[in-house]
């Protein structure tokens, strides 16, 4: 695969609104996606994600703002498959037409040479069922079909919704590999996940959205440690006496697990003094390094709309 040496703008989006009779989907979200990065979106159901693709992509039509691709709002673009590539629905292609055919009549229809189809089939790992009929194929196959259809028209922008879904282990590492690949040609990645854990793997940036706007874009490495600053975790069997000790000095203190507890507002090494010096026994104080998921979950806990009860012990 090709990158274009002079890649245009990614996805640039601004002040969408939009509504669904009562329902406000989008609510002015804004974000870019820039050339050379992986950039994660994220955000419980209902906070617009699936919105946002579909307008970026012209499938829905905003009330207010813009989603431009390139510079360019999608309905401008002659053979969009060579500005854009994208994964919305993995159960797309005619279950009754084999995988080269599909992709071979995509590529006719962008106006790129029949050939073309062949090497994505290739590069996604679908030649030995490249003319099996995709109606028998797996979630994952399915899957990687997608992703070849979006990158055929080898295009500098890439946008796919949760890609991880339905792959096996060996598939998950390939397409981390792919991704940070695509993105190191200088094409714009825009990846919609679930999967925290494969976004803190993968993606250079993140976008949160919370009720149709985007309540985080930042590095990934910055919002973790953010979310780890001045957090510090306090393994004892004390826990109601360590929790009174370090209130009392103005810390703020939560249980973890059943002998662990977060602690904020004081550092670890006043902590273990003041435990010290009041005979709270314990075998451990660290700081907290906070995951992806955590810096997630935190962010969204106002912002998710569905939310079951906690199990019981």
């Amino acid at each position: 695969m090709r990158s274009d040496p002079n890649p245009e703008p990614g996805i640039a989006v601004a002040g969408l609104r939009k509504r669904y009779g009562t329902t406000l989907a989008l609510d002015g979200m804004s974000f870019a996606v820039r050339p050379g990065l992986v950039t994660g979106f994220a955000g419980p159901n209902g906070a617009g994600k699936s919105t946002t693709m579909r307008v970026i992509l012209g499938l829905s039509s905003a009330d207010e703002g813009t989603a431009l691709i390139g510079g360019r709002p999608y309905r401008d673009l002659r053979h969009p498959l060579v500005h854009v590539g994208s994964l919305l629905d993995a159960a797309a292609p005619h279950p009754g037409r084999s995988a080269r055919d599909h992709l071979r009549w995509l590529a006719h229809s962008q106006g790129l040479a029949a050939p073309r189809a062949d090497r994505v089939i290739e590069l996604v790992g679908l030649t030995p069922v490249a003319r099996r009929r995709t109606g028998g194929y797996s979630l994952g196959m399915r899957q990687r079909l997608g992703i070849a259809a979006a990158l055929l028209g080898d295009p500098p922008t890439i946008m796919l919704d949760e890609p991880f879904n339905g792959m096996d282990p060996d598939g998950i590492v390939w397409m981390r590999g792919l991704l940070r690949a695509l993105a190191a040609q200088g094409r714009a990645v825009l990846v919609s996940s679930h999967l925290m854990s494969e976004m803190q793997d993968t993606a250079d940036r993140l976008v949160v959205a919370g009720r149709g706007r985007a309540i985080a874009d930042d590095t990934v490495t910055d919002l973790i440690a953010a979310a780890s600053t001045n957090r510090v975790a306090v393994r004892t069997p004390a826990g109601t006496h360590a929790a009174a000790v370090l209130t009392r000095a103005g810390a703020t203190v939560a249980a973890a697990t059943r002998d662990t507890l977060a602690v904020s507002g004081l550092p670890a090494d006043r902590i273990a003094a003041l435990l010290g010096a009041d005979a709270v026994p314990f075998s451990e104080v660290s700081a907290h390094r906070a995951t992806l998921e955590d810096v997630y979950l935190d962010l969204t806990r106002d912002a998710t709309e569905f939310r079951a009860a906690e199990a019981s012990r």
